[in-house]
């Protein structure tokens, strides 16, 4: 943390952590003169920003070995946004039709025919 700090160049004016115990003593020592905010929701633009690499590591525990896991998530990340829309902006109705549209370009790329589903 104090190497951070000393990249910035400044003493920065309030540190934000989460409610983890450890974080007080350490702010004590290395920046005792800053102050220091601990709350649960204060911390959310920190943790937000990490998200996409929190996504990563959920991925890569189900793998074997770190090197199997950056092989495909090396080539899944390109590919996981087509399969991704920004749901939050439309309504259920353009999001299953958006859908359709996305596996069907899905499919004409891969060349994966679907199969009729007998009922």
């Amino acid at each position: 943390m104090a190497k951070l700090m000393k990249k910035q160049r400044r003493v920065p004016r309030v540190l934000v952590t989460d409610k983890c115990r450890s974080h007080g003593p350490a702010h004590r020592e290395l920046m005792g003169s800053v102050e220091h905010r601990s709350h649960k929701g204060l911390n959310n633009r920190a943790e937000n920003s990490h998200q996409p690499t929190r996504q990563r590591e959920r991925a890569m525990k189900y793998f074997r070995s770190p090197r199997s896991a950056q092989k495909f998530l090396g080539a899944f990340s390109q590919i996981s946004p087509h399969f991704r829309p920004r749901r939050h902006l439309m309504a259920a109705s353009e999001y299953r039709a958006e859908m359709t549209v996305r596996f069907a370009i899905w499919d004409r790329i891969t060349g994966v025919t679907t199969l009729p589903t007998t009922a």
